[in-house]
């Protein structure tokens, strides 16, 4: 008996499938802005399809050098920037707010630090996180990746 040929269907675009090159937008524009106040870091991006944070996607950049770097707090130690950035990114996803608004205190594996920014949008949440720098320098940064990202949505 011969099968019966479906129409081919049709998948709408979402940013789930349109993120890494919005991501590297993204990217892109926070690297200009972090060069342009000459620091380094490391940046971060993410898209979380729906309200509620149950998985993402995500990219980072190192911008002008490693994902370590230099610690005014321990020199000795150094830096994960990448760790930090991070760090901001899961408290976000958890308050769904900036990073280090203080709405409850961190929790273990947080560090609490300014730097990172969430917008709501329809389809979900995006994530935009710096470090490198004092915590005000990182937000202007994420909120440099996060604008390029929701302006596209």
């Amino acid at each position: 008996m011969p099968t019966k040929k479906l129409p081919a269907r049709r998948l709408k675009p979402t940013l789930s499938t349109d993120f890494d090159g919005l991501a590297d937008k993204a990217l892109l524009v926070m690297k200009k802005r972090a060069e342009a106040m000459k620091i380094k870091g490391v940046a971060v991006v993410a898209f979380s399809p729906g309200a509620n944070v149950k998985s993402w996607s995500s990219k980072m950049l190192a911008v002008g050098g490693k994902i370590t770097g230099a610690s005014k707090r321990d020199p000795k130690a150094g830096a994960n920037c990448l760790a930090i950035a991070y760090a901001k990114a899961a408290e976000m996803a958890d308050t769904k707010l900036d990073s280090g608004s203080g709405v409850r205190r961190p929790k273990l594996g947080e560090n609490g630090w300014q730097g990172g920014a969430v917008a709501k949008v329809k389809t979900g949440l995006l994530f935009a996180a710096f470090s490198g720098a004092a915590s005000e320098d990182d937000l202007i940064v994420s909120k440099a990746g996060l604008a390029v990202m929701a302006s596209a949505l």
